[in-house]
């Protein structure tokens, strides 16, 4: 069996109103997706995490390296790739491009083989697992301390167990609106933040200081990406757990971060830093570390599959416990016009449990009549 063409698929979809993080405001998503196919008409599917014309392009300059190769070899494959491009892309677009590859050559291996990828990983610890909700952005109108409470309510009212608030606001805003969420969602449910590295480690620490009184999960990406000693820092002076990583790429990378000691949660994008075969082994080096991991997901149906399937093979947080803690999926809610409508089977939440496909490959089908219907132009 032999790579016979690489495809790539940039998708578009207008949103009915915008909406906005600490950084930027939304009024589109898109998706790139990778299709591989095999001389023996398996197809393969792939998502890359990261501007899409930019990770398209990175994708069709790694085709070479493709054509006729066997499939299987992923790992070989993956180093291949790596290897001849380490001197411009040890990280960002190249690595996005090489991710989406890698998931697409995955999916393959396991329809060749008849299984799940979890199967071809290791094996499940789990067939279902807890989601949080990831919303609670801002809106161009309105006052946050009240739709960002019936928000998170709402998912409360859902069966999820946690929500995420976007904060990077202003310290004074955002501590507000944390007060305003929790109240909101009561006491039991699991209440996390993300700052989307909107801070430096001063006004990082002085807001965590203002919402550890709210029980907060997780604090993600206080500071920006590069400041590990800002990570640190942070680290040292809440009770707060602090979250980061869906900008870090490669095991590499990873690797940097847990040597320094600077979180207590890893969040590898599974369609950014590397793929499956890469995020298995930053994975396994968390745990090694005793650092727990919760893959970062932000994409179509697609990068669903392929974080599920790296759920279902990860070690419980506190695996000699009687009651273990068990790794998460971020469940976006937000407006996604092109999430569930490429797959002919969508990923859906029961009280806030997804279950991990367990068809052969990613598990998901492609509806390619949704491609063609939000492919950018």
């Amino acid at each position: 069996m032999k790579v016979k063409s690489i495809r790539t698929h940039v998708l578009e979809a207008a949103l009915s109103q915008p909406f906005a993080y600490s950084r930027a405001w939304y009024d589109t998503r898109m998706a790139m997706l990778v299709e591989i196919e095999t001389d023996d008409g398996l197809v393969g599917w792939g998502e890359c995490y990261g501007p899409a014309r930019m990770t398209e392009a990175a994708v069709k300059t790694m085709s070479r390296w493709l054509i006729g190769a066997d499939p299987l070899q992923t790992d070989v494959l993956w180093r291949r790739i790596y290897a001849d491009l380490r001197d411009h892309g040890q990280k960002g677009v190249v690595i996005e491009g090489l991710s989406g590859i890698d998931i697409a050559l995955w999916d393959i291996k396991g329809k060749h083989f008849g299984v799940p990828v979890h199967q071809l990983l290791g094996g499940a610890v789990r067939q279902e697992v807890q989601a949080y909700a990831t919303g609670l952005y801002r809106r161009k109108s309105g006052d946050p301390l009240r739709y960002l409470a019936e928000e998170a309510a709402g998912y409360a009212s859902e069966g999820f167990k946690a929500v995420k608030l976007k904060v990077g606001f202003g310290v004074e805003e955002d501590a507000a609106v944390t007060r305003a969420v929790r109240e909101a969602i009561g006491p039991r449910i699991a209440l996390m933040v993300d700052a989307n590295h909107a801070y430096d480690a001063v006004a990082a620490i002085r807001l965590g200081r203002m919402i550890e009184q709210h029980d907060i999960g997780w604090f993600e990406e206080p500071v920006p990406p590069e400041d590990i000693t800002g990570y640190r820092t942070v680290r040292a002076a809440l009770s707060i757990p602090i979250a980061g990583g869906e900008c870090e790429y490669t095991r590499f990378g990873f690797r940097e971060l847990l040597a320094s000691q600077a979180l207590d949660i890893l969040q590898p994008d599974t369609c950014a830093a590397g793929g499956l075969s890469e995020c298995k082994k930053i994975a396994d080096m968390a745990e090694a570390f005793d650092v727990r991991y919760n893959p970062h997901v932000w994409g179509t149906g697609i990068a669903l599959a392929a974080s599920l399937q790296l759920l279902a093979v990860l070690p419980p947080h506190t695996p000699h416990s009687l009651s273990p803690l068990e790794p998460m999926l971020e469940f976006d809610r937000t407006e996604h016009p092109i999430r569930q409508a490429i797959l002919k089977t969508p990923i859906e939440h029961k009280n806030g449990i997804v279950s991990v496909p367990t068809g052969a490959g990613l598990g998901v089908d492609i509806d390619r009549e949704a491609l063609a219907r939000w492919g950018a132009r």
